[in-house]
């Protein structure tokens, strides 16, 4: 073949019954089989007479897979529907207009059940195949974010915090691998913890269930410094590292800590410098301070110490306590992901639609995250637009001889070979 061609003369026909597109979904759905997730949904999700209410797993799986291949609106599941990609999913791929019907039908009863579903499928990957931390360190990450929206047709949705239009949803992550532990929609005139001590209860609970029996750390913004939540994290067992409040009794703390308390923070970056203190508070707390200031000779008139404290139960040296809850901030990587895809609108004008929906978008999520970490495809958190890249948006032909179906793809493919390694780890798993 020749390397170079005009292509003016490539013609282009839409006719090929054995195409698959995203033929790589072959790896997320086999891994969505082998954890039973379909017949799951349709045994704890029950919409009774509602419209839409048959095989309701069928259509929570046909959103599932159109969001792991990047799909972000109802109608990208028509994609799945084209040549014979329903052969790679298991599954035919039902109607876009159909599954708008599904989840306008859902209460907020029905958006529980979806969240168990959410749940039972978190303690399958953990304990069947293998995802979990078992007895090993676990750290939550707990935040909230707003999801913005246009128009006044979208039920719930008001102004919050940071004025913009949206809903205000509460998220805990797992900081080791990116996955998303728990998930509350909430209006967006929700202030930031509301709710949050019955959430973090929740999560601890799911996580426990899902076999999770080792130390446990919660670390979260200044938005959660209250005493409901450090309550929560006391009775329940969980370490906590939470950003402080500027409050009377926070100032006066860091006012009552001698000069030569503060310890310098080496290798700062050039053009600034911060020192490090700690004090313990009334009820034993530790609070841990570091103050920065900026050495720019244009504000060396104005330049004045900046206090960004902490408050933790955790025991560790000072130094490596607030190195560690300052990776915190790593819990916007996977906001961004998800508001860069499925979040990035929400669908409906009905509030409980885009909470089944934004439930559903974190069940993608993590199946992203399932597939690498249980295929062996990359230790740390794998980006999912990586994930999608390399290992789910490849072309594909479906053939089938003697009654057996073959998947053709690309050859030269840059990550064939962890891709077959991938299938064939989780193809390894069976329910207990």
């Amino acid at each position: 073949m020749r390397v170079s061609h005009s292509l003016d003369q490539v013609a282009v026909t839409f006719d090929d019954e054995h195409a698959v597109a995203d033929a790589g979904l072959l790896l997320t759905a086999s891994l969505a089989q082998h954890l039973g997730l379909e017949a799951l949904a349709d045994e704890v999700i029950d919409l009774g007479d509602r419209p839409g209410a048959f095989l309701p797993g069928r259509k929570v799986m046909t959103l599932v897979h159109s969001m792991a291949a990047g799909g972000d609106f109802i109608s990208d599941i028509d994609i799945l529907r084209s040549g014979s990609t329903a052969e790679v999913l298991g599954h035919r791929a039902m109607a876009a207009t159909t599954v708008g019907t599904f989840l306008r039908s859902f209460s907020f009863g029905h958006v529980r059940q979806l969240d168990r579903m959410c749940a039972l499928a978190l303690s399958r990957a953990w304990t069947d195949g293998g995802a979990g931390p078992g007895e090993g360190p676990l750290t939550i990450d707990v935040d909230s974010t707003i999801l913005e929206v246009h128009g006044y047709a979208k039920q719930g949705a008001a102004f919050g915090h940071t004025r913009q239009r949206g809903y205000h949803p509460l998220l805990a992550t797992r900081a080791e691998t990116g996955e998303v532990l728990h998930l509350r929609f909430r209006t967006g005139s929700a202030n930031t913890a509301r709710g949050a001590r019955r959430f973090l209860a929740e999560t601890i609970a799911r996580v426990r269930k899902a076999g999770a029996s080792g130390p446990i750390v919660l670390r979260a913004d200044s938005g959660f410094h209250n005493a409901k939540v450090i309550d929560a994290c006391r009775a329940k067992g969980v370490r906590f590292s939470i950003t402080a409040r500027m409050t009377s009794t926070i100032a006066a703390a860091i006012d009552q800590i001698p000069e030569l308390g503060w310890v310098p923070v080496a290798d700062y970056p050039d053009g600034g410098f911060a020192e490090l203190a700690e004090t313990l508070l009334d009820d034993g707390t530790r609070l841990v301070v570091r103050r920065t200031i900026v050495l720019d000779p244009a504000e060396t008139l104005f330049a004045v110490w900046r206090y960004h404290a902490f408050v933790t139960d955790r025991e560790g040296a000072t130094a490596d306590l607030d190195v560690d809850h300052r990776r915190h901030a790593q819990v916007e990587l996977v906001i961004r992901e998800l508001k860069a895809g499925p979040l990035t609108h929400c669908p409906s004008g009905r509030f409980n639609a885009n909470a089944a929906w934004a439930a559903i978008a974190t069940l993608a999520h993590n199946l992203l995250r399932w597939t690498a970490i249980i295929g062996g495809i990359d230790t740390r958190p794998v980006a999912a637009k990586t994930v999608r890249r390399r290992y789910l948006n490849l072309p594909g032909r479906i053939t089938t001889s003697a009654r057996r179906h073959t998947l053709h793809l690309p050859s030269r493919w840059p990550t064939a070979n962890h891709w077959i390694g991938a299938l064939a780890a989780v193809r390894t798993i069976t329910l207990c």
